[in-house]
């Protein structure tokens, strides 16, 4: 599966991005997932969503964050909303079925000044 993610920008604080990650292929039996890396910080999950639509989110983003999907579409999407300074990251896409089905798309840069 080949993931193409776009939406990063540079936003102020309070302010609000959607990220959307389109996959070349079917991502009906896919879990799918936002993953931030800031500068200088390992590679972090944001929010998951499973074949089944049940989400996770990390603590830090819960009730500013959600994670949709559209599988007719193969997208999914991340509405980030009430950003802050340290929500400043690249944003990856990420496709899991298995150890061997493991994708990620190209990264979207997220810059939110205050």
């Amino acid at each position: 599966v080949q993931l193409q993610a776009s939406g990063g920008g540079l936003v102020q604080a309070g302010g609000s991005l959607r990220l959307s990650c389109v996959a070349a292929g079917s991502i009906s039996g896919y879990t799918m997932g936002w993953y931030r890396q800031a500068p200088g910080k390992p590679r972090s999950m944001a929010a998951t969503i499973t074949s089944g639509g049940n989400t996770n989110y990390a603590d830090s983003v819960k009730g500013r964050f959600t994670i949709s999907k559209d599988n007719a579409k193969g997208t999914v999407y991340l509405q980030m909303n009430n950003l802050k300074p340290e929500d400043t990251a690249v944003y990856y896409c990420n496709a899991l079925l298995s150890r061997q089905y493991n994708f990620w798309g190209q990264g979207t840069l997220v810059t939110v000044s205050s």
